[in-house]
């Protein structure tokens, strides 16, 4: 009978290096018996090689069977490639790293429902960091702290372990200014605002207006749009031109700077974290926010710092002040990169995918402080996520839906 396991990490966790000994067969004590066993490795990085393999040697391993190049798939397609090679192989066991990153639900719910099956005739080995990505079949429990394993009994026993939920209720947001200050209420507004690229329809008759201080949630399957959207609240996309497309409270084509715009922005996105390489204190890293600069350049006021320090207090990271950003866990660098966005006091902030490879702990901290910062109701927020977060407090949402011609708005709240 096949035998399963679950294997949840945090943002301490050595998962690569954890995985790649398992796949080589070289991990000891739990998994030693793995040497003797056909294994495969289903991770994005195995997707990645793949790519790599086509763009540099035209070689089609896991797309023999098609003339689409992998590159070209979407995160689902990719996977389910990847999944269909792996099981033409028929190993013994497959190690699955976090398999549901980057796919919508109903991706997520298709690869669920195959895994289950699968189950039944291989042998599971699942790396995790959500406990709603756990597959409901019977299963020895694990947590991987840093490089070594520790066992639990049961799902439950590892449930309780886990720290109480944070919040941050008691703590003070600083005023957004620039919001009071802003004298118009709308700040972004779309009026049947289509994009096709070439012959291909991407957004049909898109109506949607963010207004100063709401609290919004981006939502459709993979394809949908939402990256596109995205693109053309912050200047970048020229699709906009001669459409009803207002950026705050100028119409797209008429004059407006890029930059102008992006200084009314705060962006994050996970991939923003890979960008900073450098040894800079997580301090000055938020410091930098204020001129969207990566380090300093020039001496910060006393109240740059002050206001640098409020942040980092609420985001319970002022004991961290002076560690190197490249020290600190992955959840709490997305936490200083979201304190980044929000230093120069924006009067919209996007959030895209914010929580996407973080541990159930780091997660609900993060939700908790962007519903704080919401709940000031001045900065506009935008969170666009795959995953329905728990305890997430959006006041709107906008779904874009796909159509034969083009993704539709539905505003669902």
């Amino acid at each position: 009978m096949p035998q399963h396991y679950t294997i949840f990490t945090s943002n301490t966790s050595n998962t690569k290096v954890f995985t790649t000994s398992l796949f080589k067969g070289s991990h000891n004590a739990e998994f030693n018996f793995l040497k003797e066993k056909k294994v495969a490795l289903f991770s994005k990085s195995e997707i990645h090689k793949f790519i790599r393999e086509e763009e540099i040697h035209d070689i089609k391993t896991i797309t023999n069977n098609t003339s689409q190049h992998l590159k070209t798939m979407s995160s689902g397609e990719q996977k389910k490639a990847l999944l269909n090679y792996i099981l033409s192989k028929k190993p013994d066991y497959i190690i699955l790293n976090n398999p549901y990153d980057n796919l919508d639900a109903a991706y997520q719910k298709t690869l669920k429902d195959l895994l289950i099956n699968i189950a039944k005739e291989t042998s599971l080995i699942l790396t995790i960091s959500r406990i709603e990505d756990m597959l409901p079949i019977e299963s020895s429990i694990y947590k991987l702290q840093e490089s070594n394993l520790k066992a639990f009994s049961s799902l439950e026993t590892y449930v309780t372990s886990l720290s109480n939920e944070h919040t941050l209720k008691q703590l003070k947001i600083p005023n957004n200014t620039n919001a009071i200050n802003h004298k118009s209420k709308e700040l972004i507004s779309f009026k049947n605002v289509s994009v096709s690229f070439e012959e291909k329809q991407v957004l049909q008759n898109i109506n949607w207006q963010i207004n100063k201080g709401d609290f919004w949630q981006l939502i459709g399957k993979n394809g949908s749009g939402k990256t596109t959207l995205l693109s053309m609240i912050t200047g970048e996309n020229s699709k906009g031109y001669g459409q009803e497309l207002y950026l705050f409270g100028q119409k797209k084509g008429t004059g407006e700077s890029i930059w102008d715009i992006k200084k009314k922005i705060g962006y994050f996105t996970p991939s923003i974290v890979d960008s900073f390489k450098g040894n800079h204190t997580v301090k000055n890293m938020i410091i930098g926010g204020f001129t969207d600069a990566i380090g300093l350049y020039t001496k910060p006021t006393e109240t740059q710092i002050q206001i640098a320090e409020q942040w980092l207090s609420i985001a319970q990271l002022l004991d961290s002040k002076n560690k190197l950003f490249n020290e600190i866990t992955v959840g709490q660098q997305r936490l200083v990169m979201l304190l980044r966005a929000m230093v120069k006091q924006p009067l919209v902030l996007i959030l895209d995918e914010p929580t996407a490879g973080l541990d159930d702990k780091s997660a609900s901290l993060f939700v908790n402080l962007v519903n704080h910062i919401a709940s000031k109701k001045q900065t506009a927020v935008i969170f666009v996520s795959h995953r329905k977060e728990k305890n997430l407090e959006p006041r709107g949402i906008l779904e874009l839906q796909i159509t034969p011609k083009g993704s539709t708005g539905d505003i669902l709240k």
